[in-house]
């Protein structure tokens, strides 16, 4: 079975989707759309703009979302998806590739969810930190024995697990991992604490767009991060997408499902091959290509 993945923020690079718009009419269409949604040409930073402007989230989510969700539909006839999946922002793309959002929609949500996720950012400091080496309930355990939000946030592959929250508690769990035998625990560069209790704020504001959004019965399942199985229930869908900014993205575990359910190739759509390169962390025996 034919799986279709979609990268989240941080895939992003200079000149992204550039191509795209110079060799398909249906892309530059596409672009130049956006450009009137977002009321700005978003197409500018992408093509040309410095990696710290491409960086900022209200650029960063809709840039990403446009280079997968265009790219799925330039490839016309080639693409039919039998599941999807999406890493965090990724999952609003894959509902615009299987159908169940519009794209005029999608943009709006992702463009939506980045300003709220902003505003959330600069209430309390905050952060993430990438912790490799240790299994996934020691992370969890050790969050739970500091003082303080920190929780594990993105379950990527075995052995690598992003934890976010207050900056002081994702400091000290830091410290906490590397003696517990952590290979390393890291800060990364991030505006705030994504997938964590610090977005509820975010969560609010982007719950009463997502409802009042129509969202249709997908041509195929999304394996949604907040479940980690195939769902295909328009409102379901719904209720995850709201869940998601404050629950952990559970990546490894969506992955390993849709092995079980039967994928065969997963394809990557978008900038980068960070997916692909965890799916292979994965299941080394997992086929994965580039769209």
């Amino acid at each position: 079975m034919k799986a279709y993945v979609f990268p989240g923020q941080g895939a992003q690079f200079t000149g992204m989707g550039k191509d795209l718009y110079e060799n398909s009419a249906l892309a530059k269409e596409l672009f130049e759309k956006a450009n009137e949604i977002l009321d700005f040409r978003i197409t500018d930073i992408m093509f040309g703009g410095t990696a710290e402007e491409l960086k900022e989230t209200k650029v960063t989510q809709p840039a990403v979302f446009l280079h997968s969700v265009i790219l799925a539909k330039t490839l016309g006839e080639d693409f039919k998806p039998e599941m999807v999946a999406g890493h965090s922002l990724g999952e609003f793309s894959a509902l615009v590739a299987n159908g169940a959002l519009s794209f005029e929609d999608g943009l709006k949500l992702v463009s939506q969810r980045a300003l709220a996720m902003q505003k959330a950012c600069e209430i309390k400091p905050s952060t993430m930190a990438a912790v490799l080496g240790l299994a996934d309930n020691i992370v969890e355990e050790v969050c739970a024995s500091i003082d303080g939000i920190v929780v594990a946030a993105n379950y990527n592959c075995p052995g690598q697990l992003v934890i976010s929250g207050e900056t002081s508690a994702v400091e000290k769990a830091c410290e906490a991992m590397k003696a517990a035998g952590a290979k390393r625990a890291l800060l990364l560069p991030v505006g705030g604490a994504f997938h964590s209790p610090m977005m509820e704020p975010a969560r609010e504001e982007l719950a009463a767009a997502i409802e009042a959004t129509t969202f249709s019965t997908p041509i195929c399942p999304v394996y949604q991060n907040v479940t980690a199985s195939a769902v295909s229930d328009p409102s379901e869908i719904k209720k995850n997408l709201i869940i998601q900014l404050t629950a952990p993205v559970k990546w490894t575990q969506s992955v390993q499902q849709m092995i079980a359910d039967g994928a065969t190739l997963f394809t990557e759509v978008g900038p980068g091959k960070v997916l692909a390169g965890l799916i292979g962390k994965i299941d080394k025996e997992a086929m994965t290509a580039n769209a």
